[in-house]
């Protein structure tokens, strides 16, 4: 088992799941903490690095693209500080994450897990009820409607209409953006019909306009706990079609895929089953499909279970 503990966070690795803990230091978001606790199946990871640095170093695990509603939501968008897949590492344990790396990768090779977008979502995404305040309003969710209250800094036109209220059936589409610079960021929800040219979010009685504050990315959460309850947008098999619940600017392209490798064999196998596994991968490395590194990393790893 790999592991790493740091005032920014704890990642484990056991082989099958990334386990992240965020840390109880003061410097962590508070969109970390209120996601708490995350697993991660091995089969949702398309890669993991470590980029070390002059005070500090960083770990980051990168999904598979529709892996998880919060990532999907969020488009590339969320701050290092708020992302829960990155973690700050000191620089006397750029050891241990250079070794918690390299046990990840051995197992993505073994395990021949593949790098494309998913279907379907393999991390549940935040749980239900959920209520937060930001910007000019309250949302809530209670995993069937969705209700929109009004703060008193909020517009004249979406306060004389009282709070709104949609079902989740009825959804369609789900935008978070964030403050950028001068521009303030949204939560927004459409559904059948919303009219194609809609009132700036500050006026937009179905949105939440987001003006930079610290609770602003805890908005991110209520989005990504519809959106994981929403029809996944590869559900259909349609990968070309952008995803129904994002801008489709902010959906990050597919990985390319590795490629293949001989099935791995399990944890139990023999020790003849490892001996044939080695050679295949020799065989793998001399006709140029594997890398140098990618063929040592994977004999490695072997060569452990023997």
């Amino acid at each position: 088992m790999a592991e790493i503990i740091q005032k920014d966070g704890t990642w484990t690795f056991d082989g099958d799941t990334i386990r992240i803990v965020p840390g109880s230091d003061k410097s962590v978001s508070r969109l970390r903490r209120a996601v708490g606790e995350i697993g991660v199946p091995l089969r949702a990871v398309a890669g993991v690095s470590f980029e070390p640095g002059r005070k500090a170093g960083r770990l980051r695990l990168r999904l598979r693209d529709g892996a998880d509603p919060l990532l999907q939501i969020t488009g590339g968008t969320l701050d290092d500080g708020s992302d829960p897949y990155r973690l700050s590492v000191e620089k006397d344990r750029s050891g241990v994450g250079e070794y918690f790396v390299d046990e990840v990768r051995n197992a993505l090779l073994l395990d021949q897990v593949a790098q494309g977008p998913v279907d379907s979502y393999l991390l549940p995404g935040p749980g239900v009820p959920i209520t937060v305040s930001a910007g000019d309003g309250t949302v809530s969710f209670d995993g069937e409607r969705i209700r929109l209250e009004w703060k008193w800094q909020a517009e004249e036109a979406k306060r004389s209409g009282g709070a709104r209220t949609l079902l989740l059936k009825d959804v369609t589409r789900v935008e978070w953006l964030p403050s950028a610079g001068l521009e303030n960021g949204c939560l927004r929800f459409s559904d059948a019909s919303t009219p194609p040219s809609r009132p700036e979010p500050k006026y937009d009685p179905y949105a939440v306009e987001l003006w930079g504050f610290r609770n602003d990315p805890l908005m991110a959460l209520v989005a990504a706990a519809v959106v994981a309850r929403m029809p996944h947008p590869r559900a259909a098999g349609d990968d070309a079609a952008p995803p129904k619940t994002l801008a489709p600017a902010s959906v990050p392209a597919p990985a390319p895929a590795p490629a293949a490798l001989p099935e791995a064999p399990a944890a139990g196998d023999d020790h003849d089953a490892l001996l044939r596994r080695l050679r295949e991968l020799g065989e793998l490395h001399a006709a140029g499909i594997l890398t140098e590194e990618e063929f040592t990393a994977a004999k490695q790893a072997v060569i452990r279970r023997m």
